[in-house]
């Protein structure tokens, strides 16, 4: 049963966190060569969001791919705040507290995000935690905390809140996405970098931004797909399987693997830092890996749509329109249940906790 309830939440979590880990040192080159930060955002995005959409319209056409939901009229308004909140206030915000901001205290407030994604998972969604679970994120976000470290306090200013307030909106973002996780991720994840691909591109060049040369753009492009759209996509299913809380912890160690590969793909130096983050990342991840939550709950019935197969939790009857063979999409209602064993905060678990 270890295995069940670790897979493939987990691994979907680390590998989104490792693509985009890997995608700060590659963006960081790139702006060695002049590139604007805005404008890189925006290209960043639309790389995402072109890449995936053109994947999604060739799936399409075909009928190839992954039998997944498609988002329906009652997901638009969810679908509208994600990308308003993460998509145009927090590179908004982020980019106006840039400007008023060191560049060394802009990365140590970011980790601020991670941390407002697991409080809102827990206090508003009541997704549930122990003390392992607790003291496993502190040890990954302090870990990340060293990382950006670069010594001093980080300022107090117009500029701190307002990247204070694009991490509370991408902790926004994160949690409502939780509630499309069931969705398609590609189309979820291809609106989404359309949308903020337009949003940073046009607050650059009204800014005075100047598009950059088709090498850079195109680089700027591959890097974003992958490290902003594989990475997301594996991220709204990593949501799929744990829920906002246990998703951002481990996307937390983000910033270590970007440090590490930069160790490895730039020669920068293997720090103190380096090391002291890779002990404390360690005890977090252990921590999380190690928990067993496992007690007799009640399911309600529901009535949904997602990919899925036919296991314990979905034993129900089907029309001759429904699709053959598994893994499926269609919709499906969940009758009463009632039993006990090892789970996270996945689509069919997302019950109350009376001590939580």
């Amino acid at each position: 049963m270890s295995r069940t309830i670790f897979w493939p939440g987990v691994p979907l979590a680390l590998l989104s966190a490792m693509f985009f880990g890997a995608s700060t040192p590659l963006a960081k080159n790139l702006l060695g060569g002049g590139l604007h930060p805005g404008l890189l955002a925006g290209l960043l995005y639309l790389g995402s969001g072109l890449g995936l959409g053109a994947y999604w319209l060739v799936r399409r056409w075909t009928g190839r791919g992954a039998a997944e939901a498609p988002l329906r009229r009652a997901d638009l308004p969810w679908m509208a705040l994600i990308i308003l909140s993460g998509g145009v206030i927090g590179p908004l915000l982020l980019m106006i507290g840039l400007a008023a901001t060191p560049a060394s205290s802009a990365a140590l407030l970011l980790n601020l995000e991670s941390l407002a994604t697991m409080a809102i998972a827990w206090v508003v969604f009541r997704e549930n935690v122990d003390r392992r679970l607790l003291i496993g994120a502190a040890a990954i976000l302090t870990g990340a905390v060293v990382l950006s470290w670069s010594g001093g306090v980080a300022p107090v200013g117009w500029g701190a809140v307002c990247i204070a307030g694009a991490c509370l909106a991408w902790g926004i973002d994160n949690n409502l996405t939780r509630k499309l996780s069931g969705s398609d991720p590609v189309e979820i994840t291809a609106a989404k970098g359309l949308a903020a691909g337009a949003a940073n591109l046009g607050l650059a060049l009204a800014n005075g931004a100047q598009l950059p040369s088709g090498t850079a753009v195109a680089g700027a492009a591959v890097v974003g797909l992958f490290g902003y759209g594989v990475s997301l996509v594996l991220f709204v299913l990593a949501l799929r399987h744990l829920g906002s809380a246990r998703t951002g912890a481990y996307f937390s160690t983000a910033p270590f693997i970007g440090a590490a590969l930069a160790v490895g793909l730039f020669g920068e130096t293997l720090s103190a830092r380096l090391g002291i983050a890779a002990v404390l990342m360690g005890i977090g991840l252990w921590l999380h890996l190690a928990e067993r939550h496992e007690h007799v709950h009640t399911h309600e019935a529901m009535e949904h749509e997602h990919r899925h197969v036919h296991d314990e939790h979905h034993q129900h009857s089907h029309t001759k329109d429904d699709p053959p063979g598994e893994p499926h999409t269609h919709a499906h209602r969940h009758e009463p249940l009632v039993h006990s064993h090892p789970h996270y905060p996945d689509l069919h678990h997302r019950h109350d906790h009376p001590c939580a």
